[in-house]
């Protein structure tokens, strides 16, 4: 017999979904309904909406799956690299993308002091360490530039793909990030 999750992970799980599909102005009552609880449990386990969203940006393990990517390519900083291009090819690819929840939430929240933009910067910083330091492992002049460049590809591909479905943008960005690769030679 499965358990039912508790409201928290309830919570979690709705507004990950939600505001994903509809954006993170998604409405609180669409939030509570899909998640089958109550609003004072959106207040006692996260202190708001606010709180909820920077919770889901905090626990969605989008750096975990570019290390899994990057993992899974083997230990050749050039394959691990190219990896995360062919896996954006792949996610971009499908119907229900949407874009990058990161930066949809940074572009969308207007509130300089909104608990998500922390959770935002703390994601794409660590996505520019973990570039970096895959740059540095493959010789790489300008590790942090380097890095720098890839995550204009990584975010361009991530936004292209919403504006021009099919495009496949991941495969041109591949290409440059050859290029960046290249300068470690």
């Amino acid at each position: 017999m499965t358990t039912r999750p508790g409201p928290r992970e309830r919570l979690l799980d709705a507004a990950r979904e939600l505001t994903y599909s509809q954006g993170v102005q998604v409405g609180v009552d669409a939030i509570l309904k899909q998640a089958d609880v109550a609003r004072r449990s959106l207040y006692q386990h996260f202190g708001g909406k606010d709180g909820l969203v920077a919770e889901v940006l905090r626990s969605d393990g989008g750096l975990d799956r570019y290390r899994q990517v990057m993992n899974e390519a083997g230990d050749d900083p050039r394959e691990r690299v190219l990896a995360v291009f062919d896996e954006l090819d792949a996610i971009t690819s499908q119907p229900a993308f949407r874009g990058c929840r990161y930066t949809a939430a940074e572009l969308t929240l207007t509130d300089p002091a909104h608990p998500a933009h922390a959770e935002v910067r703390a994601f794409k910083e660590g996505l520019h360490r973990l570039m970096a330091a895959e740059l540095t492992r493959h010789g790489h002049p300008a590790p942090d530039a380097g890095a720098d460049q890839l995550l204009v590809l990584i975010d361009g591909v991530l936004a292209h793909a919403v504006t021009r479905p099919g495009a496949r943008p991941a495969l041109a960005a591949r290409a440059l990030a050859e290029a960046v690769l290249a300068a470690s030679k």
